[in-house]
């Protein structure tokens, strides 16, 4: 068996799913919770509903769960009330094995009254606080607009009496009201109100108050510089001190309505000036006092909360267990006798040992008198998958299960994914130097990997940091595909040694590679440095690349008919080993293999046949003379023979399979009714790969069509799928391109200024190192990654992978206790 661990090298039991089987618990009562936990610790049973048909209310541990609940409300309270404060979760908490959960719903219970509480009285005495600022704003605005209103009219009617006993004025009134100051029961009394209203409400609480009261009012409003904080709402609002003057009850109670209305708060004010000042010390000194009360009481709830944060995870974590073994419990049935639970669940067969020692933990450490006891079921329900990968697979694993999670004990394909992907996806991204800086990113997260592992990540950080081993893995096979191109950021290098060709003359460079002659041994590794720059170096490159990637295509969907072999005969599966892996393993090679091999030729060879006239010539006419075309003795032949293969394959993948199934079925159901189970499980799982079952009707059509279909798509798709290994040489061109594009007209071009203006426009030079870096990364390292991923992970979900892989299975999801960190609250 591979090891689950944590190491980077892949275990050799991953091609195919863990061995599963169902196995069924009975547990006593008194055990059963202790039992759940303690399997909730070792991970490896993934639990049945066996009360599907329940609803959650009617399951028989609703009130713990409910409990459980009611705790978790309470948690996330606390940890609102330590995010307002600025306190932060203790990771570091004291690990106390003995707390009581019933003991801890008290314990929680009481904290939540005291914070509440606290949270209570900070309000009203915080809300009693903003009130008296807003009073003694009050006093001293209104104070003044009586002070300066009181001085205004003694000087107005000082200058009255000087007015009467000297000669009128301009400003002298017209008509002495003597009579009606000396009646007194003649006289007006005013009332007034004071407060303060939101400044931008101001002008509308103006024109209502003016227009409800008809003009017969005097408002005077002063503006308050700093922001006050209101104390029914308790945020900074700008607001404006108003004092309202009024004759009569009915616009007093008009003007009452309308400061409710716009949110005016009301504050009374003494008309004698020494009662004003006396109200204005008595405001300051409860204001003062109402200071230290609140910084006590805030001080108070800090250290409460602190308390709270140093047990918030441990208590969190065991709040969590419990919901989660309560659910698990309501997923189990009670016996007849109401004193056992029964469990069914699917369990790896390696783990039936620690799951035996668990269950006899738990009986031991509950003092139950009787054991649970554990049995094996035998079913012909379809296991679930299960891979035990670690850090480095389980990355490309998640590439494989986003097309389908494989069918139980299937070939997998992610054991081959993990070489093939990075490498399919170097091909069309070769560049060393981008391939360098892919390794250099991707190291910044290995290095630092398990502190980023307890860090909340964006989405895009968390899914890079998730993949940090795919990339890794991309980045030196980029390297690797780089050195062959010889390609660093577009430029060749003589890495190996010096180059294989010289020119005849100046002139050769800028003409064609005819005037390069051969001085020395072949350069030994990649591409020679003395093909870029000329004007074959794009055919060249062209072809180069073209035939490497119908090499690479014809190789994976190869290996992918390989490994639907390996299914048949792993699933005892003869009828697709005769009639599916082999004529298509015929076909695919009578042609796209034999183009192949007619490629590694040409290039040995150093021929100048056609392979485009060869390969259409070999269907328009197969018995014609080759000619020049012709690059072994016999071709003709062997094309002839190659091309009979090909056509008898089709017929072969159609015909016979329907018919065999067909007689498969009549023989089972009239010859071998009465079979005992055990001698027909192969048959069944034999027949359940054809989606035909032992209590399903055989229709016979609809098994012909399906044939039909699947040999039509794998027809097709032969052609199809490899002319779509071509993006492989179009993205490399295209990336290669690219990259030259930018070093030779953004690097090279601000250099080119700089030479030719000496140090006149070194700025020049500096604004094209940065474009260049900012198009690199962007562009190439950035968007060209993407790009080259995608159509890698396309290469492998449809070309490879639909040559075996069903992908038809569901995943292993275990009762574990570590999954929970994974979960949302």
């Amino acid at each position: 068996m591979g090891d689950g661990g944590g190491g980077c090298c892949p275990p050799m039991d991953l091609f195919r799913s863990e061995p599963m089987q169902l196995v069924q618990l009975i547990i006593p009562i008194e055990s059963a919770h202790l039992t759940v936990s303690y399997l909730g610790d070792l991970g490896l049973l993934q639990f049945k509903d066996l009360n599907a048909e329940k609803s959650p209310f009617q399951r028989t541990y609703a009130n713990q769960i409910k409990k459980c609940g009611e705790m978790a409300r309470k948690l996330r309270f606390f940890r609102e009330q330590m995010s307002k404060t600025g306190v932060s979760p203790s990771a570091k908490s004291v690990a106390r094995a003995d707390i009581d959960f019933d003991d801890l719903e008290v314990k929680l219970g009481e904290l939540e009254a005291e914070v509440v509480e606290v949270n209570a009285n900070n309000e009203k005495l915080q809300r009693q606080y903003n009130e008296l600022l807003e009073y003694k704003l009050v006093l001293l605005k209104t104070g003044e607009f009586f002070y300066s209103a009181q001085s205004g009219a003694a000087a107005q009617q000082r200058e009255v009496e000087s007015g009467l006993l000297g000669e009128g004025s301009m400003e002298t009134p017209l008509l002495q009201e003597r009579d009606n100051l000396v009646d007194s029961s003649k006289q007006v009394k005013l009332g007034y109100l004071s407060g303060l209203v939101p400044r931008e409400k101001s002008m509308a609480f103006e024109r209502i108050i003016f227009r409800a009261t008809r003009g017969n009012v005097f408002l005077k409003q002063a503006v308050v510089e700093d922001p006050v904080t209101d104390p029914v709402s308790g945020e900074k609002v700008e607001k404006n001190v108003f004092v309202v003057f009024y004759s009569g009850e009915r616009a007093k109670n008009k003007i009452f309505k309308i400061c409710e209305a716009f949110g005016a708060n009301r504050y009374p004010f003494p008309e004698e000036l020494s009662k004003q000042a006396q109200m204005i010390t008595e405001v300051s000194g409860r204001l003062s006092e109402l200071k230290t009360t609140i910084d006590v009481g805030l001080s108070h709830r800090g250290s409460l909360l602190q308390n709270i944060s140093d047990q918030f995870e441990q208590w969190n974590l065991i709040v969590r267990k419990e919901k989660s073994i309560y659910h698990t419990l309501n997923m189990l049935s009670i016996d007849v006798t109401k004193k056992c639970l029964v469990a069914e669940g699917w369990s790896p067969v390696f783990a039936t040992k620690q799951i035996q020692d668990a269950l006899e933990r738990a009986t031991f450490d509950s003092n139950s008198q009787v054991g649970a006891i554990f049995q094996v079921l035998h079913t012909r329900e379809s296991p679930p998958t299960y891979f035990r990968a670690n850090k480095f697979t389980s990355a490309f694993q998640e590439i494989v299960d986003a097309y389908g999670v494989a069918k139980y004990q299937e070939a997998n394909p992610g054991v081959y994914t993990i070489v093939t992907f990075p490498f399919l996806f170097a091909v069309m991204f070769g560049d060393w130097g981008h391939g360098i800086c892919l390794l250099l990113a991707t190291l910044y997260f290995i290095i630092r990997e398990k502190q980023l592992l307890n860090q909340k990540l964006g989405d895009i950080m968390q899914m890079t940091f998730g993949g940090r081993y795919v990339i890794m893995m991309m980045a030196l096979f980029s390297i690797y595909t780089g050195l062959i191109y010889n390609e660093f950021f577009s430029v060749p290098f003589e890495l190996f040694g010096s180059s294989a060709y010289a020119c005849r003359d100046l002139s050769c460079r800028d003409a064609s590679t005819v005037g390069l002659i051969k001085v020395g041994p072949t350069y030994p590794f990649g591409v020679d440095p003395a093909w870029h720059g000329t004007r074959s170096e794009l055919p060249f490159l062209n072809s180069l690349k073209m035939k490497m990637s119908i090499l690479l295509g014809v190789a994976q969907m190869n290996l992918g008919i390989i490994l639907s072999y390996f299914n048949a005969k792993f699933f005892s599966n003869a009828l697709n080993i005769w009639f599916q892996f082999i004529p298509q393993m015929i076909f695919l090679n009578s042609l796209f293999g034999y183009l192949s091999l007619l490629i590694i030729l040409k290039w040995c060879t150093g021929s100048q046949a056609d392979l485009y006239h060869v390969m259409i010539y070999m269907f328009l006419s197969p018995t014609d003379d080759l000619g020049e075309n012709q690059l072994f003795v016999g071709q003709k032949t062997v094309q002839l023979v190659l091309l009979v293969l090909a056509l008898a394959a089709v017929p072969w993948m159609l015909l016979p399979k329907p018919f065999l199934l067909k007689k498969q079925y009549q023989e089972r159901h009239e010859g071998h009714s009465y079979l005992q189970l055990e001698s027909t499980e192969d048959t069944f799982q034999l027949e359940t790969n054809h989606g035909s079952h032992d209590h399903e009707e055989f229709e016979f059509g609809e098994v012909f069509v399906h044939q039909l279909i699947h040999t039509i798509e794998f027809v097709l798709g032969a052609v199809s799928n490899t002319a779509s290994y071509l993006r492989l040489w179009a993205l490399s061109l295209a990336h290669s391109e690219l990259s030259a594009v930018f070093y030779e007209k953004v690097l090279l071009l601000a250099w080119g200024f700089v030479l030719c203006n000496r140090y006149s426009n070194v700025l020049i030079l500096i604004i094209g190192i940065i474009v260049f870096i900012f198009a690199t990364v962007g562009v190439l390292l950035v968007m060209e990654t993407l790009s080259a991923f995608l159509h890698a992970l396309r290469l492998h979900w449809v070309e490879f992978q639909n040559k075996f892989y069903e992908g038809d299975g569901y995943k292993f999801y275990p009762f574990s206790f570590t999954l929970l960190d994974d979960e949302d609250e």
